[in-house]
């Protein structure tokens, strides 16, 4: 997807033959309507401007021929790099971005090109979804549904979130993480809901 790409170096206009993230059924004013409304209809906030964004920029590479396609490449380079230098966040359009993703807060975000992110999970400051290994640059993980990933958590390399994951804060994943189960750690390990109520407790 990208040329050299890796989770510290995402320049999502010099891809070459970049894997297009499937569209949703809505409109781009509908997507962006709906990511307002999960953002608390507050237009101000970055994390809703990082989305809106890269929805703009998946729906222009829509526009044929390529010459009507590029002014609008033009502003969303523009824009692009306005969100990642004022708020931090990092958030390609070649991202597979589900529905009502909230990135909670900034500074520090850093998604991969190649990563996905299901619909409903929500995203805090100083996330990276990256890859693991300098030698297989296009490695990503995959986030499914309902997924939340806490403040400052790293999750790294090929590797899947099942729906309804969570991920603790601060915590470096490096394996998958089964649907409904909580990470916690560094490295990240698997605890139950149990496990997790006997601590709260103590």
């Amino acid at each position: 997807m990208f040329e050299l790409e890796r989770s510290d170096v995402t320049n999502p206009d010099e891809v070459a033959t970049a894997e297009k993230p499937d569209l949703p059924s809505l409109g781009l004013g509908q997507q962006i309507t709906e990511d307002w409304v999960a953002h608390g209809r507050d237009w101000t906030k970055p994390g809703f401007r990082a989305v809106a964004i890269q929805r703009f920029g998946v729906w222009r590479m829509k526009l044929e021929p390529k010459l009507l396609r590029a002014p609008f490449s033009l502003l969303y380079r523009m824009l692009y790099r306005k969100i990642r230098n004022t708020y931090g966040i990092d958030l390609p359009y070649t991202v597979q971005l589900g529905r009502r993703v909230i990135i909670e807060h900034q500074n520090a975000i850093i998604i991969h090109g190649y990563s996905a992110i299901g619909d409903d999970s929500v995203i805090r400051q100083g996330v990276t979804l990256g890859n693991r290994y300098l030698d297989r640059p296009f490695e990503a993980p995959k986030l499914g549904k309902r997924v939340n990933v806490g403040a400052g958590a790293k999750i790294l390399g090929n590797l899947t979130l099942g729906d309804g994951a969570n991920v603790g804060a601060n915590a470096v994943v490096l394996r998958d993480v089964p649907a409904g189960a909580t990470a916690v750690g560094l490295p990240a390990k698997i605890i139950n809901a149990s496990s997790l109520d006997n601590a709260e407790n103590r």
